[in-house]
């Protein structure tokens, strides 16, 4: 799927994602800066019943989202310089919630688990963003 979305339509994407999706999906959010996988994801936390505050977890890393269902945890690489820093997080407690959603997950190489889908945004002007998401069969690997 790719269309040109604003922030109700990502928003209500996100939503959709989190009903369909099964307990303990990983998510790779892929695109530059400013795209809005940080909405994305405080949205799809949202959707699961957490209680979202209005901060990006960039300087913290790895931020949890408790909810009903298990914690949705939301991992921004982007500080990351090396993908050794990735070996730090504590993977199996990220993996055991009711979602892992991964920004920059690039940046973690190949410590990223096998992930459920991608979901790529790209600016589309200025209240626009374009967004792709794909399923994947394992760590970056498209379904064919």
């Amino acid at each position: 799927m790719n269309q040109p979305l604003d922030q109700a339509g990502l928003e209500t994407l996100a939503a959709t994602l989190a009903a369909a999706l099964p307990r303990g999906a990983v998510i790779r959010l892929q695109g530059p800066l400013g795209a809005g996988k940080t909405v994305f994801a405080r949205a799809f936390a949202r959707a699961k019943g957490a209680a979202v505050s209005a901060t990006s977890p960039t300087y913290t890393i790895a931020h949890r989202y408790p909810a009903p269902d298990g914690d949705v945890w939301h991992l921004d690489c982007y500080r990351m310089r090396d993908p050794e820093e990735a070996a730090d997080l504590d993977w199996e407690e990220l993996t055991s919630g009711s979602a892992l959603l991964i920004e920059w997950p690039e940046r973690a190489g190949a410590w990223v688990p096998d992930s459920d889908c991608a979901v790529t945004l790209e600016h589309a002007g200025e209240l626009l963003r374009g967004v792709t998401v794909e399923p994947e069969t394992g760590n970056g690997k498209r379904e064919t």
